[in-house]
C-alpha cells in the first residue's frame, strides 16, 4: 500500500485495558491490542501534526498469555498516606507484526505546504530502522517495547492453523476533533475476528458503533493566535521587573 510501512514490536508485558473498566482501579487487558493502541505505537515512531497514521492489520505472533500481578495504589478516598492493593492482568512475552500506512490529515489545511509523500515516507523508513523517535509503551508506561523494521508475513504465528477466532466486543478507537470533520470526541467500538493470527482493521470511518462523549472545537492556528518565541521569553522572564 501507498506511503506504508511495516515492522516488529515486542515486549516483555503489554496491558490493553478497557478504558471502561478503569474506574475500578484494577486493569485487565485485552487478549490483542486495539487499533488505537498501535496507532500510538505507530505516532511514537514518527509524527507530525500533517499526517493521520491508519493501521491495516496486525499479526498476533506469540500465544496468548496473561499474568496478575499485584500493585500498591495511592488510597484517595480516605488518606493520601495508605495505598491499597490492586491486581492488574498483564499480557506477557508478546510479539506483533504491525501494517500501516499515513495519509495526509484534511483538517489541517494550514500545514498544506507539508504535504509532500516522499519525504514523510522516507523519514518514518529511516526512524523505524532506529527504534523510532519516542519511547514505546505497549498499552501503558511501565509496559516498555521495542520496535525494527520487519516484513508482516515473515515467521510463523501461533494461531497460523485457526481460522477464525472472535474477540467480542472492544474498543477500537478515538475520535478525536483534529481528525474528526464533526468536531466531537468520540469512543469507537467493533467486534474483530482473529484469522490465521491475522486482525484486519476497518477504518475509524468505517465503524457505526460510536458513542459521543462531548463537543470540541479543533483549534485552528493562524497568525492571529501563534505568539512569537522572543516575545514569549520576555513576557516569563522581564514581566516582573
Amino acid at each position: 500500500m501507498r506511503n506504508s510501512i511495516e515492522y516488529k514490536v515486542w515486549g516483555r508485558y503489554a496491558l490493553f485495558f478497557n478504558p471502561i473498566m478503569r474506574v475500578g482501579g484494577e486493569k485487565c487487558s485485552y487478549q490483542v491490542p486495539t487499533y488505537q493502541a498501535l496507532k500510538g505505537i505507530t505516532e511514537s515512531i514518527y509524527w507530525k501534526p500533517s499526517i493521520t497514521w491508519y493501521i491495516d492489520k496486525v499479526r498476533i505472533v506469540n500465544r496468548i498469555s496473561t499474568q496478575s500481578i499485584g500493585v500498591k495504589t495511592k488510597k484517595y478516598r480516605d488518606s493520601f498516606k495508605e495505598n491499597d492493593l490492586s491486581n492488574y492482568c498483564y499480557l506477557r512475552n508478546v510479539e506483533y507484526h504491525v501494517s500501516a500506512h499515513f495519509e495526509f490529515n484534511k483538517n489541517r489545511p494550514d500545514l498544506q505546504d507539508d504535504w509532500n509523500e516522499n519525504k514523510h515516507h522516507n523519514i518514518a523508513k529511516r526512524v523505524l530502522s532506529r527504534g523510532g523517535r519516542r519511547d514505546i509503551f505497549l498499552g501503558t508506561r511501565e509496559c516498555q517495547g521495542y520496535v525494527e523494521p520487519f516484513d508482516f508475513d515473515e515467521g510463523v504465528s501461533f494461531y497460523e492453523n485457526l481460522s477464525s477466532i472472535p474477540l467480542g466486543t472492544m474498543v477500537h478507537g478515538i475520535n478525536y476533533p483534529d481528525e474528526n470533520m464533526d468536531s466531537s470526541f468520540e469512543i469507537r467500538l467493533w467486534q474483530p475476528e482473529m484469522e490465521k493470527g491475522v486482525i484486519y482493521f476497518k477504518r475509524p470511518e468505517d465503524i457505526k458503533t460510536v458513542r459521543k462523549i462531548r463537543k470540541f472545537r479543533m483549534k485552528k492556528f493562524s497568525q492571529d493566535n501563534i505568539q512569537d518565541v522572543d516575545d514569549l521569553y520576555e513576557e516569563i522572564f522581564y514581566e516582573g521587573e
